[in-house]
């Protein structure tokens, strides 16, 4: 093999081994700073007092017109989303809701950047509100940016057909190849308008069901997008330079290539990306007036809209939880608590960019001469460099808070207190003292949501939050870097100190960040787990299998199947149980253990899927524990009902109970008998219940389930009793029983019997199972879960309703849902609702089809997208059709 070769199979190996979710954040570094580092190459000429004079001259009225035009684009752009719900969800969203969540949604994108997912985001929480599922809503978002798209497409295809040299980098390619591929561009348009037809489309693109609207929407989709392109340029084209100014129709080109170049960049709102293409296009170096146009266009454009949407969202919920809760209101703050940890997260880094930024802004001559007079040189040049890190160490800090760790509140309350001490010893900065003391207020009263006590390296963060430390210090240096542009800069300045060295401060605190960075990015690095591969094994962890065998609930043997891994207190208190299907980390049932122990492990799993860029699902979660996933800003979707049967008042004698004294007596005239085998007499029976497994599949198909429950594995139903229903002493029927400690539970797990052995066999072996347990003084048989009572009014009930009775335990012996809940209704069980926990957004569909594939074992093939719902064609018995009078 040759070096080349040898090389090039490196590279390929080292890039499949890349793990994807830290492709955009390294993207997003490199591109903030090649864009820093090229805005300092164009302003390398100017001085802060050339920005503030341009900003002085831009008249009033210019900036009036540039407020109209932006509420102009705005307007426009609420059109896409009334345009789209009208297309994707017929009749359910009126136009004054769909043109709040169309702006709203804009505006986040805008402003935070990774548009699908923030905008995304703001419309599932107000159209998930009325209804809608998550493929109506995922449609509608799709339908809104085809629009905007589709403008773009046209317009710079138009653009490259006329005048290529017009598109920034455009003209660097062969001029008759742009003119091609524009023409191709406008001729692939006109024929999607013919394809789409009067009445639209349906398509499937890759795993996605697309629709394409009519020529109709999709034309008043272009216009809407036309009309948003046309005010968003010109709000910005008013304020540049008439000298500057080219004619309209290029600035939209050019704008429109900025833009796109922001998007595709993965840079947070696309700062610094879109200001560096725009004075590269415009020719304008060294403008300090082009780039005060460019700040102010920001402030009018992004930073307005996000706020002013913002305290609209903030009304409307607060107006909604009024609504449903009326006097009740004060109870719905529990409500609000998911919003607490990003909330203070936002306050500490603002306080902390507030901080850095400082240390990089020269301070005025006379209030240092104040100083001069009552505070020590050393004591300002002490204060400014630690008031830098402690601006660094505050959004460290703010990634603790958004994970509600105590520690890290109180070390931001410190922090805070360490900035108002010190901002008036380091420049007589008022105001910033004033704004270190409004977050610290902020921080009380937000102070009850932070009670995670979990001892880990508050240093340690996540990759995108890394990212977003390297953008902080990248824009300070460069704002310093642009403030003291004029000085004389030498190696002295970094050894000597003097009150109107401000140069060298600033070299000091730069370096002091940079080194700050760097030890955060190692111990983020280092501390970071390798990604859990899940391994099959039978044997637990000593700890895990003390806990199951003095768990409350029988579900708890689950954790024998071999198919899970564990999360552990610390203290061995409590375990999670998980298995990870597609981009899913699923948790079954609550934790088991000290209660106290739930939400740390709840957390935990968060965390660790989160570090996997994996979703964190927890599924058949009981009531009792609603509170820890409503205050982590989980949805909560309401899939089934478990239930259990109280065996104090279980009987087949008496009246009432005649159904059961029949399936009793049924029973005994068919010659059919019950017992129950030890664990330790496994082996005896062994193959009789192998044969017995075989006959009910060869009927039936193979429809094992796992995760759940158990699967015919020998070496797993020895580790239980088993039931079994014998014929002229031939075994028949079994199932393997599952119980907890203090006798609290005992549960039916794998279920199997010989095809037309008895009509009445399944109910037979549930009443002899639950008088077993009766007579051993156990008080309830847990029959499992069973879909709702009716439907249910919430986005998954119409998406959960198509998988079926699969999901439930027993499911798989009922051709229906609505058998598998009369069959178990009919033992009269007392019924407790279960849930399914997952983040909000448009990943319920997949998160469906993840669980899906982890119960029934149905896993796709690669590159081939799963259907919910789709089962083999096989035929099933149906106990509840049997009559039982």
């Amino acid at each position: 093999m040759s070096a080349v070769e040898a090389i090039r199979g490196w590279s390929l190996r080292t890039w499949h081994r890349l793990p994807t979710h830290l492709i955009g954040p390294v993207v997003a570094i490199g591109v903030t700073l090649v864009a820093f580092y090229m805005l300092h190459g164009m302003t390398s000429e100017l001085s802060l007092g050339d920005l503030d004079r341009a900003f002085s001259n831009l008249p009033t009225i210019i900036v009036l017109w540039s407020l109209v035009a932006t509420a102009a684009s705005y307007c426009a752009l609420a059109t896409y989303d009334i345009s789209a719900t009208r297309i994707a969800a017929p009749g359910k969203v009126s136009w004054p809701v769909a043109s709040v969540a169309g702006m709203a949604g804009f505006a986040f994108s805008n402003f935070l950047g990774f548009h699908l997912v923030t905008g995304g985001a703001v419309r599932y929480r107000i159209y998930a509100r009325l209804g809608l599922d998550g493929a109506e809503i995922a449609k509608i978002i799709l339908l809104t940016w085809s629009g905007l798209w589709l403008a773009i497409t046209g317009l710079i295809a138009t653009a490259v057909i006329i005048s290529p040299a017009g598109i920034p980098f455009i003209h660097l390619l062969n001029t008759t190849v742009d003119r091609v591929a524009g023409t191709l561009a406008l001729i692939g348009l006109v024929a999607l308008f013919v394809y789409a037809g009067r009445d639209g489309r349906e398509f499937r693109l890759w795993n996605w069901q697309l629709i394409l609207p009519g020529r109709g929407p999709l034309f008043l989709q272009l216009v809407a997008g036309l009309l948003d392109i046309a005010g968003a340029t010109y709000a910005l084209y008013v304020l540049i330079p008439p000298d500057v100014q080219p004619g309209f129709a290029p600035f939209v080109v050019i704008y429109l290539s900025a833009v796109v170049l922001a998007v595709v960049s993965h840079v947070p709102g696309g700062v610094g990306v879109f200001e560096v293409t725009m004075m590269a296009a415009l020719g304008a170096s060294g403008r300090a007036d082009v780039l005060a146009a460019l700040m102010v266009y920001r402030i009018i454009y992004y930073v307005l809209p996000f706020v002013v949407a913002a305290a609209i969202l903030a009304v409307t919920e607060v107006g909604w939880l009024k609504q449903r809760f009326g006097g009740r209101f004060s109870k719905a703050s529990r409500f609000l608590r998911p919003l607490v940890p990003p909330v203070a997260a936002v306050v500490a880094s603002l306080a902390g960019l507030v901080l850095v930024f400082s240390s990089a802004v020269p301070h005025a001559p006379f209030t240092l001469a104040l100083l001069h007079r009552w505070v020590p040189l050393a004591v300002l040049e002490g204060a400014h460099f630690a008031a830098s890190l402690i601006g660094f160490s505050l959004i460290v800090v703010a990634w603790g808070l958004r994970r509600r760790l105590k520690n890290a509140w109180r070390i931001a309350v410190g922090l805070l207190v360490a900035a108002m001490i010190l901002a008036p010893l380091k420049g007589l900065d008022w105001y910033e003292g004033a704004v270190m003391l409004a977050c610290l207020v902020v921080l009380v009263m937000l102070r009850g949501a932070f009670q995670r006590s979990r001892p880990e390296r508050l240093m340690s963060v996540s990759t995108n939050w890394l990212a977003f430390l390297v953008g902080s210090v990248a824009a300070t240096i460069w704002l310093g870097v642009f403030s003291y542009q004029h000085g004389i800069y030498h190696s002295q300045m970094w050894w000597h100190f003097g009150w109107q060295m401000q140069e060298g401060r600033f070299l000091r605190a730069s370096a002091g960040l940079v080194l700050a960075l760097v030890a955060v990015g190692v111990l983020s690095l280092l501390h970071r787990p390798k990604r859990e591969v899940t391994t099959v094994s039978k044997r637990l962890p000593s700890a895990a299998r003390h806990l199951i065998e003095r768990a409350n609930e029988a579900r708890a043997n689950a954790a024998w199947t071999g198919d899970k891994t564990f999360l552990i207190a610390e203290d061995n208190a409590a375990l999670l149980m998980y298995a990870r299907s597609g981009r899913s980390l699923v948790s079954l049932g609550d934790p088991i253990g000290d209660k106290k122990a739930y939400e740390e492990l709840v957390w935990q799993l968060r965390e660790l899927a989160e570090r996997q860029a994996l979703r964190a699902v927890f599924y058949a979660v009981r009531p009792r524990s609603l509170p820890i996933y409503l205050d982590m800003g989980f949805a909560i979707f309401r899939t089934g009902e478990s239930a259990r049967v109280r065996l104090a008042t279980f009987a087949v004698e008496g009246p009432g109970h005649e159904e059961f004294r029949y399936v009793t007596n049924r029973l005994t005239r068919e010659g059919l008998t019950f017992d129950v085998v030890p664990a330790a007499g496994f082996e005896t029976i062994s193959a009789e219940l192998e044969s017995v497994a075989t006959a009910w599949t060869r009927r039936y198909g193979p429809h094992d389930r796992r995760f759940s429950m158990g699967s015919f594995d020998p070496a797993y139903l020895s580790r239980f009793d088993t039931a079994v229903l014998r014929k002229e002493g031939r075994i028949v029927g079994f199932s393997n029983i599952w119980v907890s400690a203090n006798r609290s539970e005992i549960a039916a797990d794998l279920v199997r019997y010989e095809p037309d052995v008895s009509k009445v066999v399944m109910e037979g072996l549930f009443v002899h199972m639950m008088l077993y347990g009766r007579a051993q003084g156990y008080a309830y048989f847990d029959l499992g879960a069973a879909p709702m009572d009716g439907h249910a009014d919430h986005p998954l009930a119409s998406t959960w309703a198509r998988i079926g009775p699969d999901l439930f335990q027993h499911g798989c012996h009922f051709q229906h849902a609505d058998g598998l809940r009369a069959f178990k209704a009919r033992f009269d069980p007392v019924w407790t609702p279960q849930y399914l926990a997952c983040p909000r957004g448009l990943a319920i569909r997949q998160v469906l089809l993840d669980v899906e594939a982890l119960i029934t074992d149905a896993r796709p093939a690669a590159g081939k997208p799963g259907t919910l719902g789709e089962k083999p064609s096989t035929e099933r018995s149906d106990p509840s059709s049997a009559r039982l009078t």
